[in-house]
């Protein structure tokens, strides 16, 4: 007989210690523990948690931001770096799932960064490692475009989870390729602010409409329970902001806020903290209400046309440059030392 979990998330509603990967990791190891006391098995924090946010690309022209990008890179952290390991360990040792944005630096490029995202079980085991498939309009400045070998949904004790970051909650592809998969949770990871134009001009983008819009899509589609978390402003960004001068320091002020809510299968909000205050928000979910919504629409079943339709996911990691024959090479010398070692006693025997 099939049975349906019923984990406890908690949603990090909260800022980090802006561009500072050391004592955000402090505050994210305190948090873990906080979380997993109050009985949460799942704790979520928002996009680009470590070390922040780059939100100075969105406020002033590229040319003026080399000096923060610089900062950004050096602050930004490795996948085997020390401050993964700590974040893993604060699981291991807390006995709770962590779901952490990062953007990620490697050994490859002192200037390649990733917009990346970590599943991390109550194991301190790192189940699935994600970059953005694309950054999003002024995140192109930062950021390098991700891969497929993170487009996967884990199995675990509280059920089959996916994520996706930001923007890509917008891609109907990638969204399908975790629901294919028999997603259950699914986590959404955003910053806090996402500015579009000056203060003097209308329609600017307003994050929460659109992070309430896509979510609920989401969740609606394929019936799923959508955990979505979203950061803060706090003093430490606002300091960093101020050196950009008034004006961006009024926009940022001005914009929308980012929501951190809980959407249940039938594409309606369960729970939410939208204050842009810090805060963490726990909600127990029962996946067992995911089954009855797939009787009206199960996209991935019996209500699609296979025969019709047909997607393909490349999920291989994309590196740089890549090494053949090196192995081969070897073999040969070796077989070539081997001939002319013969060819020699052969002809000190004659």
């Amino acid at each position: 007989m099939i049975t349906y979990p019923s984990p406890t998330v908690c949603l990090a509603h909260v800022a980090p210690v802006f561009l500072n990967p050391a004592a955000t990791v402090d505050k994210a190891c305190s948090l873990i523990q906080e979380a997993a006391q109050n009985g949460a098995d799942l704790i979520v924090f928002p996009e680009s948690f470590l070390p922040g946010f780059p939100i100075w690309a969105a406020l002033q022209a590229p040319i003026n931001g080399h000096d923060l990008f610089k900062t950004m890179a050096a602050n930004s952290v490795m996948i085997e770096g020390a401050e993964i390991a700590a974040i893993c360990e604060a699981a291991r040792q807390n006995g709770i799932f962590v779901s952490l944005g990062f953007s990620e630096a490697t050994k490859q490029s002192v200037g390649c960064l990733w917009n990346a995202n970590l599943m991390i079980d109550d194991q301190g085991k790192i189940l699935n490692h994600h970059r953005k498939l694309v950054p999003t309009y002024f995140e192109k400045m930062i950021w390098a475009n991700g891969d497929g070998a993170g487009l996967k949904v884990n199995e675990t004790r509280l059920g089959r989870i996916g994520m996706l970051i930001c923007g890509e909650n917008t891609n109907p592809l990638a969204r399908y390729s975790l629901m294919a998969q028999g997603e259950q949770l699914h986590i959404s990871s955003y910053p806090p602010i996402w500015p579009t134009r000056p203060l003097n001009h209308a329609d600017g983008y307003n994050l929460e409409s659109a992070i309430r819009i896509r979510a609920g899509a989401h969740s609606f589609e394929a019936k799923v329970f959508n955990v979505v978390v979203s950061a803060c402003v706090d003093d430490s960004m606002m300091k960093v902001v101020s050196t950009l001068g008034k004006e961006a320091e009024e926009i940022v002020e001005m914009s929308p806020r980012g929501v951190s809510m809980v959407i249940g299968p039938a594409g309606e909000v369960v729970s939410e903290i939208k204050s842009g205050e810090e805060g963490l928000l726990y909600h127990k979910i029962n996946l067992e209400a995911c089954v009855e919504p797939k009787q009206f629409h199960d996209v991935v079943g019996y209500y699609n046309r296979f025969d019709v339709f047909n997607l393909q996911v490349n999920t291989q990691s994309q590196r740089p440059v890549e090494f053949l024959g090196e192995n081969l090479r070897d073999g040969q010398n070796n077989l070539r030392s081997s001939g002319e070692a013969a060819k020699l006693s052969q002809l000190e025997g004659d």
